[in-house]
């Protein structure tokens, strides 16, 4: 029998060069980030090319002193990072075949088709080549063939025993966190993409019911961060985590993620998907569906074909959705960020008019831009109400465009019976979608449902962890009259952004409420200051000094705005000011004004500080009986 090199020191395969000792993998001579087990398994692959190489003999080599659980798991991890590391795939492998139930072969090129060449280094780093002979076949008999049935069999049971025993044993996960994918293509510029994939597979899992979902605001300030998987899980209060990459080239993308329980930070489930651009959402899809298959989580035969149904995109579409939603998702409050949005959305339906998901994010930026005052309101829901109309058109099981309807049925339709049941259709097809949580907080509280709508704050203080929740949590509690508690959120929601006026106007109002004037009032002269000398939180320093008894100065804040904003003024802020001044009779004739224009400021009327000299009115009462909300 020929020897072999006693211990393998380099093994070069392809374009690869494998230092074992080291512990380093190159191509062409670039150092690539393999290590531990996942280079280990590679390397047995290369050193016994064309044969194969069977999970029990992997398990023995590498894994001798794991559960069978650890090593399940673990050798499909190892070797779903060697193909992510060598370009190569499941479907149509270059280099590593799976042969189910038994275990993997190199299929791929070596340095000779009769010879691999294994050096051992010298003292002067020089590489010996090694001939390895394949041993000759020995004569088979009948016993010998029974025999290893017979042991094929027995590992089978023993090994579908063990599996089957492992997985009863680990616990039932309910919650879990998609971090941030990591962009693998070493440009910088593909970043949105990565962020982008990362949000839509969060929105892909949030359809799932039986499971809670981390929001993508709470999750994205871990992109970057050294903490431990276990350290994570314990912060964001969940039972496993996905991990996992993406990279493209060219028109193609393949997306690595794996699957690892929390608390233990066990490996329990990874794959490897490679496909077209074309097929990206069918892609976010099937990983979605993987995980949800792994997790065990309970699956209605509606959320199954909503994660399996998916259309053909335009890859330049995706691109400029990826981009609007982006912008969209991280800077709502601001005009110039939602204008860009608006043209990514606009690009992206203009390359592929059959994009469902574009018009959804358009008719969001249309009702945003509304909100901040960029975009005349009643031209904002008639194209909001297009897109949206085309988009449910396209695919009614949009949960976002359920969502979106809702918030023009309420905010701005004032049709409480249609938003209720858009809120309740958006929350049963993505039970997760942490902003229609938000938006059906803010309507149950406009609209009186106090239980139901600090029932849904629960439900958000499970899934989001980020400013829009603590934003949501304000408007909610100011509806409410909840004033301790609005102090609580607006004080949470400025540990996100310290400068954003609105919560410091919330939080002046909380102080106010609870009788604590001195701060209301410190409160609002930040808002007035960070806002640029907004009119909501000048009006509401008037009111805060004529309740410590500073009448004159109160009087002069008011007068000036009557004189210099009546051409700028809305008719509820008008209101305001005449009621801050007491005279009634000007301030209801502005209110009612405002009532006519189904101002957003009039939703609040029930709830405002400001009127609270108004409410023994007949008049008062009779405008709120009108807008419903009385």
């Amino acid at each position: 029998m020929a020897a072999t090199a006693p211990v393998t020191r380099t093994l070069r395969f392809d374009v690869f060069e494998l230092n074992v000792r080291a512990g380093e993998l190159r191509k062409r001579g670039a150092k690539l980030h393999l290590r531990g087990q996942p280079l280990q398994v590679l390397a047995i692959l290369v050193e016994r090319a064309g044969d194969v190489v069977t999970r029990e003999e992997l398990q023995s080599q590498i894994w001798p002193a794991d559960t069978f659980v650890d090593f399940d798991h673990s050798i499909h991890n190892a070797v779903a990072r060697i193909r992510e590391v060598l370009g190569d795939s499941v479907e149509k492998p270059r280099y590593i075949e799976t042969l189910p139930r038994r275990g993997y072969r190199y299929i791929g090129p070596v340095e000779d088709s009769q010879t691999l060449r294994l050096g051992t280094e010298t003292d002067d780093h020089t590489s010996q080549p090694v001939t390895l002979v394949t041993p000759p076949k020995r004569k088979t008999n009948l016993v010998l063939v029974l025999g290893a049935l017979f042991t094929l069999g027995l590992v089978a049971w023993t090994t579908t025993w063990h599996y089957l025993h492992a997985r009863a044993a680990v616990p039932p996960i309910h919650s879990l966190a998609v971090l941030p994918l990591d962009n693998l293509s070493g440009d910088p510029s593909e970043e949105f993409f990565a962020d982008g994939m990362t949000d839509q597979l969060i929105t892909d899992l949030a359809r799932v019911g039986s499971l809670r979902v981390i929001s993508r605001t709470s999750v994205m300030r871990y992109k970057g961060a050294k903490k431990g998987l276990p350290e994570i899980a314990r912060e964001l209060n969940v039972d496993a985590i996905v991990e996992g990459s993406v990279i493209r080239s060219g028109q193609r993308v393949r997306v690595t993620a794996q699957l690892l329980q929390a608390p233990t930070d066990q490996h329990l489930w990874a794959e490897t998907y490679d496909r077209d651009l074309d097929d990206i959402l069918k892609l976010q899809g099937e990983v979605a569906d993987a995980i949800a298959q792994q997790v065990r989580a309970q699956l209605t035969p509606n959320q199954q074909s909503q994660l399996r149904l998916a259309h053909v995109v335009n890859p330049a579409a995706y691109d400029d959705y990826l981009r609007g939603r982006l912008y969209f998702t991280n800077e709502f409050t601001k005009p110039d960020s939602l204008r860009k949005a608006k043209r990514y959305f606009e690009d992206a339906i203009q390359k592929d008019p059959n994009f469902a998901l574009a018009y959804a994010g358009l008719a969001d930026t249309y009702v945003f831009l509304a909100y901040a005052g960029a975009l005349q309101k009643d031209l904002a829901y008639r194209s909001a109400k297009n897109a949206l109309s085309k988009a449910l058109q396209l695919d009614d099981s949009i949960g976002e465009a359920h969502d979106t309807l809702g918030v023009l049925s309420s905010f701005f339709d004032w049709d409480w019976e249609t938003a209720d049941r858009e809120f309740n259709r958006a929350i049963a097809l993505a039970p997760s979608y942490s902003c229609a949580h938000e938006d059906r907080a803010i309507f149950l509280a406009l609209v009186g449902r106090r239980a139901e709508a600090l029932a849904e704050i629960a439900k958000i203080d499970q899934v989001d962890y980020g400013f829009s929740a603590a934003h949501t949590e304000s408007v909610t509690y100011y509806e409410l009259r909840d004033y301790p508690s609005l102090i609580d959120s607006s004080r949470r929601a400025l540990l996100f952004d310290p400068k954003d006026w609105f919560q410091h106007f919330t939080l002046g109002v909380g102080y106010e409420g609870t009788g604590k004037l001195q701060e209301a009032i410190a409160e609002y002269q930040k808002a007035i200051e960070t806002s640029g000398g907004s009119q909501d939180p000048t009006v509401a320093l008037a009111h805060a000094y004529a309740a410590v008894g500073k009448k004159a100065e109160a009087e002069k804040i008011l007068r000036d705005l009557e004189t210099n904003s009546k051409a700028t003024a809305s008719p509820y802020t008008v209101a305001t000011i005449y009621a801050g001044l007491g005279e009634n009779d000007k301030a209801l004739e502005s209110l009612e004004k405002a009532r006519s224009e189904k101002s957003f400021q009039i939703l609040s009327l029930k709830s405002d500080l400001l009127f609270d000299t108004l409410r023994t009115d007949p008049r008062f009462q009779n405008l709120l009986r009108r807008m419903s909300l009385n």
